[in-house]
């Protein structure tokens, strides 16, 4: 494939140190649609395996885990904490159009970046043997919330071009009704603590932050160290999540 430049390219060990991971609640309440019995999934858009963390441990042992990814540097350090997952580097849409007997297609952080259409399309032709299921999973800071969260949506909205806090604002129950038998929803809030300094570390992981600081230089990561400093409190920095869960039960 080619060696263009990847979203992510470069920012990968920070990504896997510093993003938030995902309620155990979420893939609980996943695993719990899935059969009672060794699966097959596919991590769709899995960077560095940080949605296989929470979901591996829930599954049957000698379940089939393919994970796929356009980034070599995010699979690079997937690969190296998940050696027994089956890694890939290529778009994610074609690699499905190859499968069958899927039981779960999981995109976590992912679907936005993903031509949909075709992404849907192929998964559902995936899952649609098994009456399998397809997850998309997301974590949006709860910028409804006063405090950091919001304040630091502001500062993207302001020096990031093009960025807007509402990006994964997605009709995803419309875009998968096509391949859907039934669909649900859920959402969990829940607050992530860290050290302060993760937070530079997670800001400088994202592709968005990286447009600002491409833009700037040093004065929107200075913003950052202000808004850090005003929110630590020994220490640490609370910072208010929502993590969306939409699952489709393909027919």
């Amino acid at each position: 494939m080619s060696e263009e430049r990847r979203p992510f390219d470069g920012l990968a060990q920070d990504y896997d140190r510093a993003r938030p991971r995902y309620p155990e609640a979420a893939f609980r309440r996943l695993v719990s649609l899935l059969p009672e019995r060794a699966v097959a999934v596919a991590d769709a858009g899995a960077g560095t395996g940080i949605a296989l963390e929470g979901l591996l441990p829930l599954l049957s042992a000698d379940s089939t885990v393919d994970a796929v990814d356009i980034s070599n540097d995010m699979v690079a350090v997937g690969r190296a904490k998940f050696p027994k997952v089956n890694w890939a580097v290529e778009p994610v849409e074609p690699w499905l159009a190859g499968r069958d007997n899927l039981d779960l297609v999981i995109a976590a952080q992912a679907y936005q970046w993903m031509d949909r259409p075709s992404f849907v399309t192929n998964a559902g032709s995936a899952l649609s043997s098994r009456q399998g299921v397809l997850a998309v999973l997301q974590n949006n800071r709860n910028y409804s919330i006063p405090g950091l969260a919001a304040d630091y949506e502001d500062l993207l909205e302001e020096f990031s071009p093009g960025y807007r806090r509402d990006y994964r604002a997605i009709d995803v129950a419309t875009e998968t009704a096509p391949i859907a038998a039934t669909q649900q929803q859920f959402r969990f809030e829940w607050v992530d603590v860290m050290p302060g300094a993760s937070f530079e570390t997670m800001s400088r992981s994202s592709t968005q932050a990286q447009r600002a600081i491409e833009r700037t230089g040093g004065e929107f990561i200075q913003h950052v160290k202000d808004l850090t400093q005003a929110a630590e409190r020994n220490g640490e920095i609370r910072l208010n999540y929502v993590t969306e869960l939409f699952i489709t039960k393909v027919r």
